[in-house]
């Protein structure tokens, strides 16, 4: 389980296509710090495991055929750079929220703009999820547990806020419109939709 609080960001330094899926090789400098083989680790949002790695400069992650479809990490070069997050430990702090790492779909940016020393990104959510979407509710794009400040449900809009630490601090500096991003919905939305369909089944 990840909190969705973004420890530093990473740069793909290596990539490896195989028949089964992507090996990535990601420089980092505290992530990489005191990992472990088979330790998960949240790279923009999407949980994948240790495979190996250098204390303090990198380590390397598999990425399976299903987790290349469903994430833009295939897309990414040499030199482009990833939000990193190691499992939260049972007594660490709880500084975001849930955030499983597993991702849902893909969005699009919409729009940026600069209000003050804010930023407010919008993005165009794939359909149908926006009923797990709520104003001042919990969403995880790239692996960054964020706080909805507007929802356009009809059109399937989102708009969330990002301070100034948070933009310098995650890939989102780097984002544009058109861009993509990875998309988490709060799971207790999803468990709640659930429970209401096996009740009134």
């Amino acid at each position: 389980m990840f909190t969705g609080i973004v420890e530093e960001t990473g740069e793909i330094v290596a990539r490896e296509r195989t028949d089964d899926g992507l090996r990535l090789r990601i420089g980092a400098d505290e992530v990489a710090t005191g990992l472990e083989h088979g330790q998960s680790i949240s790279v923009s949002g999407a949980c994948l495991t240790v495979e190996a790695f250098a204390a303090g400069e990198w380590f390397e992650v598999f990425l399976a055929t299903e987790t290349v479809e469903r994430t833009y990490l295939g897309d990414l070069a040499e030199g482009d750079a990833v939000n990193l997050e190691r499992a939260m430990p049972a007594d660490g702090r709880f500084d975001g929220h849930v955030v499983q790492g597993h991702v849902d779909a893909v969005a699009t940016i919409t729009n940026v703009e600069s209000v003050d020393e804010d930023w407010f990104f919008e993005f165009e959510l794939p359909a149908g999820y926006d009923r797990y979407v709520v104003e001042k509710g919990s969403i995880t794009l790239d692996g960054i547990s964020l706080t909805v400040a507007d929802l356009d449900a009809e059109n399937g809009h989102v708009t969330v806020a990002i301070i100034p630490t948070t933009y310098e601090l995650t890939t989102l500096s780097e984002k544009e419109p058109g861009d993509s991003v990875h998309l988490e919905v709060d799971v207790l939305s999803k468990y709640v939709e659930r429970l209401l369909e096996v009740r009134f089944e």
